[in-house]
């Protein structure tokens, strides 16, 4: 369901073949727009999922070395009982240094993909990482090509389609920010929010929909540390239709409010007369 700015900035992003940034609060849709992509495209699907501590080993390649000593061991085993004569050491880094033994992470599998075909490459949350691995990056996204210094530059015959995505909790670098198209993706207004509930949950009665939505539009308007993003409103419209509700009542919305908030204070907020407030206003 995207708008008119955000299929805009996807358009550029796949003809230019540059990187799409994507930004906004958690729950607006960010990491389903590389799914919903990746789907349309009918492209393979690697994501790299981001963290604190990220590093080159989890993201772009390491070597097998569990292999590569078993490998040693036989080929001086071997060798020694063939002809009395040690394995050369030159040999065996040579061999030991070669794709039998590269392990693959997400940023290397999707430039040199075993299929030949370009994939679409998620690096999801990018704001959890230090600064650092983001500095590595730089050399991924400007060339498409990582250096492995036993083996050389690896290079994208054809380069993926990159979706970047971040909620925010520290900016992001201006150098990295160059290379990408921005967007900036918000809370969906409630009529493009009723598009998305009736095609993720298609058999939730219709005024149940209504309630659900009206009532998130409002609660998103209170101040609260987390404000509900489009995933708590398809999850609690999926919980109220477990608990076999056709419609919104303020008993059930407050037993299932942890469906829809994830902070106790927000929760303490809601209680405390907030969905009364809510339901008065939404209607």
């Amino acid at each position: 369901m995207a708008d008119v700015g955000l299929g805009t900035a996807l358009f550029l992003s796949l003809t230019l073949r540059r990187p799409l940034l994507l930004e906004g609060e958690a729950g607006v849709g960010k990491t389903e727009v590389a799914k919903a992509l990746s789907a349309g495209l009918n492209r393979a699907l690697i994501r790299l999922q981001c963290y604190e501590g990220l590093d080159l080993a989890s993201a772009a390649y390491e070597w097998n070395y569990a292999k590569q000593m078993i490998h040693i061991r036989a080929a001086e085993g071997g060798e020694g009982a063939a002809d009395g004569r040690e394995s050369s050491t030159a040999d065996l880094a040579r061999d030991v240094f070669s794709e039998d033994f590269l392990i693959r992470r997400p940023l290397l599998s999707a430039l040199d993909p075993a299929d030949g075909v370009a994939p679409v490459l998620l690096i999801d949350e990018l704001d959890r990482t230090d600064e650092p691995f983001e500095a590595y990056l730089l050399e991924v996204l400007s060339d498409f090509q990582i250096t492995i210094p036993e083996l050389g530059t690896v290079t994208a015959a054809e380069p993926p389609h990159v979706i970047i995505t971040s909620n925010r909790t520290r900016e992001i670098h201006d150098a990295l920010k160059r290379r990408c198209i921005y967007h900036w993706i918000d809370y969906p207004n409630a009529a493009r929010e009723l598009e998305i509930l009736a095609s993720r949950v298609p058999d939730a009665p219709e005024q149940l929909s209504v309630q659900v939505v009206a009532f998130v539009q409002k609660v998103r308007e209170l101040e609260l540390f987390k404000r509900p993003g489009v995933a708590e409103t398809l999850d609690w419209t999926r919980a109220l239709m477990a608990l076999d509700r056709h419609t919104l009542d303020r008993e059930t919305a407050h037993r299932t409010l942890g469906v829809l908030l994830k902070y106790q204070d927000d929760l303490e907020r809601m209680a405390e007369g907030g969905v009364d407030e809510v339901m008065g206003a939404a209607g």
